[in-house]
């Protein structure tokens, strides 16, 4: 009977069904794990000593430039594993980027040792760790190029139509943070959706007065930009 047999089958049951013991020995090496909130999970130049699969909450990873600003390069979610651990663990590197822990998380973790050993020699887990690396890597080449090409006033407005919600509990900062800018251009973006109607600016929210305008602004962009 594996360790945790219930959160495995809930969460990554693909584990529980394969018949391969190097799997069996990993989930029996694995440790669960809690973070609290806002509690910093790596840091640029920190060693790489664990492979994290998340039950639970969610780990924004982001960089930070010399000058404090902050880029979100992606969340790690409940069923996900880092594309930055596994890249440093299968490197022998360390963390380029910093990782802080969203909500309260709860997380698997297994020793680099025993992940590389299960690496090498099982099949089914090496074939697990590359197809997650591939499919997040190409989630943070699309974050890059929406950071780099997409207008801020699209970004912003999907930013906030994303949690479907008619309040939005986030500061300009956090915004700012999230769409790889400044305060002062998310300040300067929601004041004149706001003169538009389209938005309400409350203390540490946002309310959504007219999301179809919102959804308007995002297709007639993307229309423009070929995108549709």
């Amino acid at each position: 009977m594996a360790r945790y047999e219930q959160l495995w089958q809930k969460h990554f049951p693909r584990f529980l069904q394969s018949d391969d013991p190097e799997v069996y020995r990993l989930i029996d090496s694995a440790k669960l794990i809690q973070l609290p909130a806002r509690q910093i999970v790596f840091y640029p130049g920190s060693l790489c000593e664990n492979y994290v699969l998340v039950l639970e909450g969610g780990i924004r990873t982001q960089l930070i430039g010399e000058n404090g600003r902050e880029v979100v390069l992606y969340y790690v979610r409940s069923g996900d594993s880092c594309v930055l651990t596994t890249s440093c663990l299968l490197g022998s590197q360390r963390y380029p980027a910093e990782g802080v822990a969203e909500q309260d998380v709860t997380a698997f973790i297994m020793a680099s040792d025993d992940f590389q050993r299960a690496v090498d020699r099982s099949p089914f887990f090496r074939g697990f760790v590359f197809s997650n690396f591939a499919r997040r890597l190409a989630n943070v080449i699309a974050r890059m190029e929406e950071v780099l090409f997409d207008p801020m006033d699209r970004r912003l407005a999907r930013v906030l139509l994303r949690p479907n919600t008619m309040r939005i509990a986030m500061t300009h900062q956090e915004l700012a943070v999230q769409l790889g800018t400044t305060r002062e251009v998310v300040s300067r973006h929601l004041k004149r959706f706001e003169q538009y109607g389209w938005v309400s600016l409350a203390r540490g929210a946002i309310d959504i007065g007219d999301p179809e305008a919102l959804m308007r602004l995002v297709s007639e962009i993307e229309q423009k930009s070929g995108k549709l």
